[in-house]
C-alpha cells in the first residue's frame, strides 16, 4: 500500500482519503494520537484500519480519524490529547509509547480510550485489573519494557566474547527508562559482563550517543524499546553500520530496513487489535469489560545481508530459532 494513500499534512494532522469530506451528524469521530511519525507509520495504519474494517468502519465512510503525531518528541504531551477532548471525539486511540496512553488518561475520565503500551497497564493505573479494566480504558500490553532482558540474552549470544555491551536508551520518558536499565543491569550481571548506557531523546544526543558508545569500545549494541528511537530508526541503523557496531532491536521493521537483529512483539498485531477494539467500542461495547490483551506473538528475525556487510557469522543456534531471515 503506497504511502501516499495514507498521508497528507496539514496544520499537524493527517488526513487518510475521504475524511476532508462533510462529517455528517451520525459518523462517528475518533482521535488518534501517537508519538511516532506517520510517514514511518504507514504498515502500522494499515493495520489499524484493517482491524476497524472487521467491525464494519471505514475511515471516509462511515467514520472519520483525526491525527495528531509528536513525531518522536516527547515534550508535546499532553495538548494533543486534550486538543481531541475537546473536540468532543467519540474515542481517543493511543499508541506509540505509553506517554501517549498515559496523556489520553489524564486528558479525560469519560471519553472511551484504546492504548497500546509496553509498560504494565495496571502499574501504569491505566486500568484496575487486565480481565475488567473497569472505567474508560482498555487495550493492548504489548510487553517491549519486559524482554529487554531476552534482547540481551540473544546479543550474547552472538558476541560471547564482547567485553562491554552497549545499550541505547531514551531518558524523556523517565519511568520506562528507568525499568529498562534495571532489567538490562540485572541481566547483565547474570551473564557476568559489564554494559555501558548512552541517552539520547533528541537528534543531536542521538549522534553524540553512538559516538560515544563506539568509543567506549562496546562490542554489541541494545537500542530499547522507545518511540522516539522508531521514528529515527533509520540514522540508528545508519550509525551502526558506520561504527561497525552489531545490534539488536525491537521491532521487526528495524531489520527490514536494515538492521542487525530484531525481537519483541508484532506491532502490526497490536494495532490491528486496536483498531478492532476502537470498532467494538463504536459499536456499543464499554470499555472497561474489554479485557486488556496481552501481546503473545513475538518476532525473532535476522539480517544476514548485513551480518555479512560486519564480518559476522550468525551462529546456527540463532538461525534455526529465527522466524525469519532475510537474505
Amino acid at each position: 500500500m503506497k504511502r501516499r494513500l495514507f498521508i497528507t499534512l496539514v496544520g499537524g494532522v493527517v488526513a487518510l482519503p475521504g475524511t476532508l469530506n462533510a462529517q455528517q451528524p451520525s459518523t462517528p469521530n475518533v482521535g488518534f494520537m501517537s508519538y511516532r511519525s506517520p510517514e514511518e507509520s504507514v504498515h502500522l495504519i494499515a493495520t489499524f484500519h484493517q482491524g476497524l474494517q472487521e467491525l464494519g468502519f471505514v475511515e471516509g465512510r462511515n467514520l472519520t480519524i483525526e491525527y495528531r503525531w509528536a513525531r518522536g518528541d516527547y515534550s508535546r504531551p499532553p495538548a494533543p490529547a486534550a486538543e481531541l477532548v475537546a473536540r468532543r471525539v467519540d474515542g481517543l486511540v493511543a499508541v506509540g509509547g505509553g506517554l501517549a496512553a498515559r496523556a489520553a488518561k489524564a486528558a479525560t475520565s469519560t471519553i472511551p480510550i484504546v492504548f497500546a503500551t509496553g509498560l504494565d497497564p495496571v502499574e501504569e493505573g491505566l486500568v484496575k485489573s487486565f480481565n475488567r479494566p473497569g472505567g474508560n480504558a482498555t487495550g493492548y500490553a504489548i510487553w517491549t519494557n519486559y524482554i529487554e532482558s531476552k534482547r540481551l540474552g540473544l546479543l550474547h549470544e552472538l558476541a560471547p566474547n564482547v567485553g562491554v555491551y552497549g545499550a541505547l536508551l531514551n531518558p524523556s520518558d523517565a519511568a520506562f527508562a528507568r525499568r529498562q536499565l534495571q532489567e538490562l543491569e540485572e541481566a547483565a550481571r547474570r551473564i557476568g559482563k559489564r554494559i555501558f548506557t548512552a541517552y539520547a531523546g533528541n537528534d543531536a544526543d542521538l549522534d553524540a550517543a553512538l559516538g560515544a558508545l563506539s568509543r567506549e569500545q562496546v562490542g554489541a549494541l541494545l537500542v530499547s524499546a522507545s518511540a522516539y528511537f522508531d521514528t529515527r530508526r533509520q540514522r540508528i541503523i545508519e550509525l551502526a553500520a558506520q561504527y561497525r557496531i552489531p545490534a539488536i532491536f525491537h521491532f521487526r521493521e528495524y531489520v527490514v530496513d536494515g538492521g542487525l537483529m530484531s525481537y519483541g512483539p508484532s506491532a502490526t498485531d497490536a494495532y490491528r487489535q486496536v483498531g478492532i477494539y476502537a470498532g467494538r467500542i463504536l459499536k456499543g461495547a464499554s470499555p472497561g469489560d474489554l479485557p486488556v490483551v496481552r501481546a503473545t506473538k513475538f518476532e525473532f528475525v535476522v539480517n544476514l545481508k548485513t551480518a555479512k556487510e560486519l564480518g559476522l557469522a550468525i551462529p546456527p543456534t540463532i538461525l534455526s530459532r529465527a522466524d525469519e531471515v532475510i537474505e
